[in-house]
């Protein structure tokens, strides 16, 4: 009687543990796109300060080809009353999912969106896009508040690194 190789011992144990079946749809999934976006009061809105979301995997699809595009999103808000909660901003976000738009349009709806969302004093979306056709296109769009100001910039002194060493 032959000897079973190790190979061939590893395969048939392997063959008896596979089960293969269907995974039936939750009834409720866990989390599905949606065009809402949530809101919490600022925790601090007697300040200005940066809130920055980065959505380095959004998609959509182009409304010529139907090929999708793929985009990395940096969007910098100085909330004023409210603040966007993260999950749903990812819901939102995932929504663009199946619709075709220009690369232009789908950056100028999300700061439209939120806009309208949070009334921020100052959003800025930069949407870099990934190359299609040999070229990148990178759409920035922007949103000030009426009236107003952003404080002025502070110029920190700048010095050389120490090392410990004189000389």
């Amino acid at each position: 009687m032959a000897k079973k190789t190790p190979a061939s011992t590893t395969k048939a144990k392997d063959e008896t543990k596979l089960s293969v079946g269907e995974r039936a749809k939750p009834a409720t999934p866990p989390s599905a796109p949606s065009r809402t976006l949530d809101v919490f009061p600022n925790p601090a809105p007697e300040r200005d300060y940066v809130i920055q979301f980065q959505v380095p995997e959004f998609t959509c699809f182009c409304p010529l080809t139907g090929q999708p595009d793929f985009a990395h999103f940096t969007i910098d808000c100085i909330a004023d009353k409210l603040c966007i909660e993260l999950k749903s901003l990812k819901m939102y976000m995932w929504s663009y999912r199946n619709d075709g738009a220009f690369h232009e349009k789908v950056t100028n709806d999300i700061l439209t969106d939120m806009v309208k969302a949070i009334d921020p004093r100052y959003l800025r979306i930069t949407a870099k896009w990934y190359v299609r056709g040999g070229i990148y296109t990178n759409v920035v769009v922007e949103h000030r508040k009426k009236g107003w100001k952003p404080a002025p910039k502070v110029e920190l002194p700048q010095h050389n690194a120490e090392t410990g060493l004189l000389g």
